[in-house]
C-alpha cells in the first residue's frame, strides 16, 4: 500500500470495495467497459434490471468516483471514469480462475 492505513483512510477503502461488492453493480462496470458508455434504460434493457434499480446502483458507482455521468438530451449517459476499478476487476477475476484452476487440478479434472 502507497498510503498509511489510518482508521480514516481504511474506512474510506472499505467504502469502495463496499461500492463493489453488489453483483448488478459489477455487472453495470462489466457493461461500460465493453460498451464505454450507456444510459439507465441501455444498462437496465442489458441487465434485466428496472431503471429505477440500475439508476440506483449507478448513483453507488458515481458517489465513489468509478463512473461518470453526463447529459444527452433528457438521458444521462455513463462511463467508467477510474481505469483502476477495470485493473481491480481484472486482478480478481485472474486470481478466481487461478483458484478455479487449483481446485480443478486437486480434484483431478
Amino acid at each position: 500500500m502507497t498510503i498509511e492505513l489510518s482508521e480514516d483512510n481504511a474506512e474510506l477503502i472499505a467504502r469502495r470495495f463496499r461500492a463493489l461488492s453488489d453483483p448488478t453493480r459489477l455487472r453495470i462496470i462489466n457493461r461500460l467497459r465493453r460498451d464505454e458508455e450507456a444510459s439507465v434504460g441501455e444498462l437496465a434493457e442489458a441487465l434485466g434490471g428496472s431503471q429505477q434499480n440500475i439508476s440506483k446502483h449507478l448513483s453507488a458507482l458515481h458517489a465513489e468516483g468509478f463512473v461518470s455521468r453526463r447529459q444527452q438530451g433528457t438521458s444521462a449517459i455513463y462511463s467508467i471514469s477510474d481505469p483502476a476499478v477495470l485493473e481491480l476487476c481484472e486482478k480478481v477475476c485472474t486470481g478466481i480462475e487461478a483458484q478455479l484452476e487449483q481446485i480443478g487440478a486437486a480434484l483431478g479434472r
